[in-house]
């Protein structure tokens, strides 16, 4: 994380260590490190055998929320204190997309099981992604040196 601005995926983690998720839905999603994706894009530019292809930039598989939430409470202790590892019920997530934009927008993707594998642009390009994990941790400790936590 570069500055004070940043994206959706590093707000969501801010969020979760601001305590501001008191449930985490059912969801999955692909990380992969801010560092980590200009890397294939350029292999990929640079390496005609690349031509027409694609690679996707995921550092691993797929995590759900809550293996993102144990993660930081792993990796980053105290700071992770307000996280959350209690999973709400699809059926309480969905009755809130009712009464929140931002709920609704994940009613569709309540326990969808998604995966992705970087082995193309790992095998193709020489790409080599930071974990998951070690990802999901700088962005923990980007906002604690940033002061962009609840005190």
């Amino acid at each position: 994380m570069l500055g004070s601005d940043h994206s959706a995926s590093t707000e969501f983690v801010q969020r979760m260590m601001n305590g501001a998720m008191p449930g985490l839905p059912r969801l999955s999603f692909g990380v992969v490190d801010a560092r980590d994706v200009a890397d294939p894009h350029v292999r990929a530019m640079t390496n005609p055998a690349a031509k027409g292809e694609r690679f996707l930039a995921v550092s691993g598989d797929f995590m759900t929320v809550r293996e993102i939430a144990q993660t930081l409470k792993t990796r980053l202790g105290d700071a992770a204190a307000r996280v959350t590892t209690r999973e709400l019920p699809d059926w309480l997530v969905r009755i809130m997309g009712l009464f929140n934009p931002e709920a609704a927008q994940l009613v569709t993707e309540l326990g969808k099981v998604k995966n992705a594998s970087n082995a193309k642009a790992v095998r193709g390009l020489g790409w080599a992604p930071r974990s998951c994990e070690d990802a999901l941790a700088a962005t923990g400790e980007s906002l604690v040196r940033l002061g962009l936590l609840k005190k």
